[in-house]
């Protein structure tokens, strides 16, 4: 696994950019495919009123979009930062190949974006977590699987 200097300098640059111009948080991603920019993101979170537009996720949504397929397999994320929780999953369900990343988590938390506690939710049992979660309707919500079992023309994802 190498990454490609310039990829995580564009990173960077956006990153930088987007903090710059007030329209959002320091955080960049580019996606790159055989040596290619497929697509970009920055942190939309405050100017869209959207908590899951991270940059990684914004550029994800952008690749498929230009590809027009759910599957960034053969992928690279370069991103100005080590990717939250969200961003993280994101990426594994597109199968992206590798990441590169510029700060890590923790200068990511020495600058106010600390995630620790999600990564700490995670690994607690659903009834001790921080918001009280219920299974409700279970029996009746497994239709939805038996239909999605019975649909023949499913696609696997």
């Amino acid at each position: 696994m190498r990454g490609d200097s310039e990829f995580m300098k564009q990173a960077i640059r956006l990153a930088t950019e987007n903090v710059v111009s007030g329209r959002g948080g320091p955080f960049g991603a580019v996606i790159v495919r055989d040596g290619e920019v497929i697509a970009t993101g920055v942190n939309q979170v405050t100017a869209t009123n959207d908590p899951t537009a991270h940059a990684e996720v914004v550029a994800i949504r952008r690749a498929s979009a230009q590809l027009k397929d759910f599957i960034l397999a053969g992928c690279q994320m370069y991103t100005s930062c080590e990717p939250c929780p969200m961003c993280l999953a994101a990426i594994y369900w597109s199968r992206m190949d590798e990441i590169f990343y510029g700060n890590t988590a923790a200068d990511a938390a020495a600058v106010g974006f600390d995630d620790a506690f999600l990564y700490d939710e995670l690994k607690k049992p659903v009834g001790g977590r921080t918001i009280p979660a219920e299974r409700l309707l279970g029996e009746e919500a497994w239709e939805n699987f038996e239909a999605w079992r019975n649909f023949a023309s499913r696609v696997h994802y």
